[in-house]
């Protein structure tokens, strides 16, 4: 009987030896590692065309990979074609008239006005002589001669004279060739006519988006037919690369985190597969613990926004799936790699 009261109470110390050998161990390891429950948070871009025309081509799904510069969408581009060609057009002209004047005046149109001065010179000593000749003859045979014959006579001459002379200067002005200034407008005029050429096809291009950056598709919001804006978005990008678990930590324990630490993620999903990670921002500030932080502190505590920087090529994490994050706190080393930066 005694023996048997023996066992049992050495059952009983060895029993409450190993509990309270489990129970030491496992207060330690709680002490060595932080445990965090938090989302996955992940970037968006919303895409929008710059100007307002039909929806022609849509040709990336929903789900689907894109690299940074592949074509996503194209507008309907057949007017801005058309005034392409219309201003390519009006350039054309406008550089012919500046050839024109820079090459200054033709010898043949030279050689016309000096014709036609020769041809007002000939007119004027015609209308010289016949006004001399009628004043000759009144003078020397005395002849009276009408004062109307005198008059006209005496017209001519003062038209030919001018006309002589309008003749010598447009000669003068076919020599010296085109003003300075004049050249001066058809260039700004010119180069005015390229600018507006040059915003034609600025616009061209734009009637293609493209994606900016290595993405997934998040939505895809209009069809080909739509009129897009650049109030409408096109599609929705979620940026793969950084991901971070988006977490909270209180007070007590801020103190025993820090920039860099090595942290390890698991998800429902695979539990058996931690993604490493690093810690890549603490807060400055406090704030009132969020309704989707699922932790068993009182929901009205004061806690800091945590995020965890995670490498994860097996694209197993999305937007808003909870995670819960392990931060080793006895060497407080940060895995290789950079931690990015806000």
């Amino acid at each position: 009987m005694n023996r048997k009261r023996v066992l049992a109470a050495a059952g009983v110390v060895i029993t409450v030896g190993v509990v309270a050998g489990w129970y030491l161990t496992r207060q330690q390891s709680v002490a060595d590692t932080l445990v965090l429950f938090g989302n996955v948070d992940i970037r968006q871009v919303s895409l929008a065309f710059n100007g307002s025309e039909r929806v022609a081509e849509m040709r990336v799904q929903e789900g689907e990979h894109v690299k940074a510069g592949q074509l996503l969408a194209k507008l309907d581009t057949r007017t801005l074609t058309l005034q392409i060609a219309q201003a390519e057009a009006q350039i054309a002209v406008q550089e012919q008239a500046l050839l024109r004047l820079k090459h200054g005046t033709r010898p043949e149109e030279v050689a016309q006005a000096r014709a036609e001065v020769a041809s007002a010179q000939a007119d004027a000593d015609f209308a010289v002589q016949q006004f001399q000749r009628l004043q000759n003859i009144e003078h020397a045979s005395g002849q009276a001669i009408s004062q109307q014959d005198l008059d006209n006579a005496r017209a001519r001459q003062r038209v030919a004279l001018a006309q002589l002379e309008n003749r010598k200067k447009a000669l003068q002005l076919a020599l010296i060739g085109p003003r300075k200034e004049d050249i001066a407008q058809a260039e700004a005029q010119l180069e005015v006519s390229q600018a507006e050429l040059a915003l034609l096809k600025h616009q061209l291009s734009l009637a293609e988006l493209t994606s900016p950056i290595d993405a997934v598709v998040r939505s895809r919001l209009l069809e080909p037919g739509d009129m897009a804006s650049p109030q409408r978005p096109v599609y929705a990008l979620a940026i793969t690369d950084p991901k971070w678990v988006r977490a909270y930590v209180t007070e007590v324990d801020l103190g025993r985190i820090k920039p860099g630490m090595g942290a390890r993620v698991t998800i429902d999903s695979h539990p058996d597969q931690p993604i490493e990670g690093r810690v890549g921002y603490i807060s400055s500030v406090a704030e009132f613990t969020p309704k989707t932080v699922q932790t068993e502190e009182l929901r009205t505590s004061l806690v800091y926004e945590l995020r965890i920087y995670v490498d994860d090529p097996g694209d197993h994490l999305r937007l808003g799936m909870p995670a819960t994050v392990h931060i080793p706190l006895q060497d407080g080393k940060s895995p290789a790699g950079a931690v990015p930066h806000e």
